[in-house]
């Protein structure tokens, strides 16, 4: 990734901080009071946006500027991966509190009365609002003794939304034709000086583009009657009285990359800084702490090649964050990447260390580790960083789903670094928000079986939302503003929202199905660093002893039969034990499926059924309906309840219609092979390089060695096979050596 092409460097204290972002934390006036456009050449330049035209605007160039404002170009990385290299880059963020917060700031205290207290504008600034952008462009001109307007700006097509604008210096440009013969004075002479502003992502505006350079002579007294100083804030002025103290501003810095300290210019007269700067959160280490994780990695890496680990690193040397992952859990990732957790247990209920972990689901529905973080806060960039670290070594290949809990700035990392990713909440934290926000009712068994009801049972969009209006009128709690909060998210956690979602048995959608945390039982709030490395590799070879005696008993054991149809003996040669337990319970609840109607047809090869399924021992005309579509032609079914989707396998209002229609089988395409006990499995990393430059001895090496062990991988499964592998390995080998070397 390259830096911001667009920045060039001048003399002012933080021209080497392209990245540095200033929001003014102050009230800040009407935009509409403060701009003077000039809109005398209307143009649609696209169909998103229209604008003022502006003839200095480069579509080509602006669309290339500043693709990476929050990225850091000069930190240092230390990578280390047996054979690969790391290429991405590293954002730094500056945050001075010891308890994790969300937004990365370094709070500034400016005094007013010195000169030049507010820095030149440079590429890259960013700030909260575009009122914020424009009081500091306006306060920056008034020290300097010019003033401003807006030359420019444009909004987004059908709305009133402002997407950018250009700030410039007063006297920009010339009189047209219809002045040149008025006896107002002259005061524009073409001057070029200009920022131009643009709305990223959340909501904050970039500088995109600086111009510094004036053609005029400064005029501080003119300036002072101009409309744009005339209309600033009151609380944004200067105080002149001499016997008044001088007014003390807040600026808030949202810290780029480049920024780390203030030069001369921050001192006062007495050599005092005026400016207070804090340096970026860094992992909280204990005495010893760093020695640990360097032993750690070194150690590993010596018995597993293809291990794995990136750290962060503030530019001093000092650790920011680290993510390492071994190669059995990459190879892993290969046969169970459609659903990954993020799990922030740690992280979001102050555990002693700062732990990050991407788990996974195994073939029996047992959690599994697809990598670790330790991280240095809890901001959009760090999260970034680890994401985008996580994603490389995983040759770029994102997961179809992603779980994650409700933080902003992971949400936030999430949508940038896997934006087609369908990201879901986790359920089971969204019920324990609920339960924590409404008081007395955290008791009420009554509230707690009727929330399960809302969330679960529905399998309508309409039915759930008048559940949930009754539910929140009748318990009081319409003006809860968490409630309502949650409420606003639902299609993000609510499974009626989403059945178009594959989550594999990994998402909440039966009241009881909670997600276990990966390092549950092993790792406690008051766990060290120490011991939590010290525990990490037993908690690994735990899992991996557990999973493979389930391996060995779904190949052993054959599961005991509980009916005669043919779909449970089809899948009980297929799926592992686990899985075809659970399948089995649907089969057995085929019987509770009463009645059947078709409801519609097109004439064609799709019909759509109602199911009634009798719940409990309620009578059953009683019973709950189910919407059943299915394509006899290409063997499709599909049921509103959406159980194939949820768990991986079909329901029993599906599996009654299948019946019906007289099949025999499961159709081949609800039979997953992430289930399949016969699916061979090698965890060998596929680091997906499969072209291959036979003029790259490095590429020769990757290869060689990637093939080298997945044949020591089968040939482990038996002796027979340690004898095949054994020979074929020798003959390869002599073979080998027979070729002359014609490259010297």
């Amino acid at each position: 990734m390259t830096g911001d092409d667009s920045f060039s460097p001048n003399d002012d204290a933080f021209a080497a901080n392209p990245n540095f972002h200033i929001s003014i934390e102050e009230g800040s006036q009407n935009s509409g009071e403060l701009v003077e456009e000039d809109g005398n050449n209307l143009e649609n330049e696209c169909e998103e946006l229209f604008r003022i035209d502006d003839d200095d605007f480069d579509d080509d160039r602006d669309e290339k500027v500043l693709l990476d404002g929050l990225r850091n170009h000069g930190n240092d990385v230390n990578i280390s991966d047996g054979n690969e290299s790391f290429g991405d880059d590293i954002s730094i963020n500056a945050d001075h509190e010891h308890d994790r917060d969300e937004s990365p700031l370094i709070d500034c205290q400016i005094d007013l009365s010195g000169d030049k207290d507010y820095p030149s504008p440079v590429a890259g600034m960013e700030f909260e609002s575009y009122d914020d952008a424009y009081n500091y462009y306006n306060c920056y001109a008034k020290e300097l003794g010019f003033a401003i307007r807006v030359k420019s700006s444009w909004t987004k097509r059908n709305s009133k939304e402002k997407r950018g604008a250009v700030l410039c210096c007063n006297c920009e440009g010339f009189k047209t034709l219809k002045e040149v013969n008025s006896r107002r004075k002259e005061t524009r002479t073409g001057c070029l000086a200009m920022i131009r502003l643009r709305l990223v992502d959340f909501n904050r505006w970039r500088v995109d583009e600086v111009k510094l350079e004036h053609n005029h002579s400064f005029d501080p007294e003119r300036a002072q009657n101009s409309k744009s100083h005339k209309r600033m804030d009151t609380g944004t002025k200067r105080k002149v009285e001499p016997t008044i103290d001088v007014e003390v501003r807040t600026i808030k810095l949202y810290r780029g990359s480049g920024l780390d300290a203030i030069d001369h210019q921050g001192l006062n007269s007495n050599g005092e800084s005026k400016i207070h700067v804090y340096k970026p959160r860094l992992l909280l280490l204990k005495k010893g702490d760093a020695q640990v994780i360097h032993t750690f990695f070194h150690r590993v890496q010596l018995t597993d090649p293809n291990f794995f680990y990136v750290m962060d690193l503030y530019e001093e040397g000092l650790l920011r964050n680290v993510f390492w992952i071994n190669s059995r859990c990459r190879a892993a990732y290969n046969y169970f990447n459609d659903v990954v957790a993020f799990d922030t247990t740690c992280l979001s209920s102050n555990f002693e260390i700062p732990l990050f972990a991407f788990v996974g689901i195994n073939h029996h529905g047992q959690s599994i580790l697809l990598g670790c973080g330790l991280l240095a806060d809890e901001t959009l960039e760090t999260y970034v960083w680890l994401l985008r670290a996580w994603l490389t070594c995983m040759s770029g290949r994102p997961p179809q789903t992603i779980i994650s809990n409700r933080c902003k700035a992971l949400q936030g990392a999430i949508a940038e670094v896997f934006p087609r990713a369908h990201h879901r909440l986790c359920l089971s934290y969204v019920m324990q928000s609920i339960l924590e926000n409404v008081g007395e009712l955290q008791e009420s068994e009554t509230f707690y079986a009727v929330l399960s009801r809302t969330i679960y049972n529905y399998v309508k969009v309409e039915e759930f939302e008048m559940a949930w209006e009754d539910m929140i009128q009748h318990f009081g709690i319409k003006n809860n503003e968490c409630i309502q909060s949650l409420y606003d998210e639902r299609e993000r956690w609510a499974p009626v929202f989403s059945k178009d979602t594959f989550f594999a048995g990994m998402y909440n959608c039966q009241k009881g199905d909670w997600i276990v945390p990966f390092f549950h039982g092993y790792v406690h709030q008051q766990t060290s660093l120490k011991e939590f490395f010290d525990i990490y590799e037993l908690v690994l070879h735990k899992k991996q002893e557990m999973e493979t005696h389930k391996d060995l008993e779904s190949s052993d054991l054959s599961p005991l039969l509980k009916s005669r149809c043919l779909f449970e003996l089809q899948l009980a040669k297929l799926y592992t034990m686990e899985i075809f337990s659970k399948f089995q319970d649907e089969i057995m609840m085929m019987s509770s499926c009463f009645s059947l109607s078709q409801v519609e047809t097109n004439g064609g090869p799709i019909m759509t059924f109602m199911v009634k399924e009798r719940e409990g021992e309620e009578i059953p005309r009683d019973g709950r309906a189910y919407e059943v579509m299915y394509d006899k032609a290409g063997g499709e079914v599909r049921c509103i309840c959406n159980c194939f989707n949820f768990k991986g396998y079909l329901c029993r209002h599906a599996l009654f219609i299948l019946s019906y229609n007289g099949i025999d089988e499961i159709p081949y395409q609800y039979i997953l092979s992430r289930w399949r006990k016969d699916f061979k499995r090698l965890y060998v990393p596929d680091l997906g390089c499969h072209n291959i430059d036979i003029t790259n001895p490095v590429q020769w090496f990757d290869h060689l060695y990637r093939r080298a062990t997945q044949v020591v991988q089968e040939g482990m499964t038996s002796q027979d096979h340690y004898m095949v592998a054994w020979q074929a390995l020798k003959e390869s080998l002599n073979k080998v050596r027979l070729v002359p070397d014609r490259h010297v």
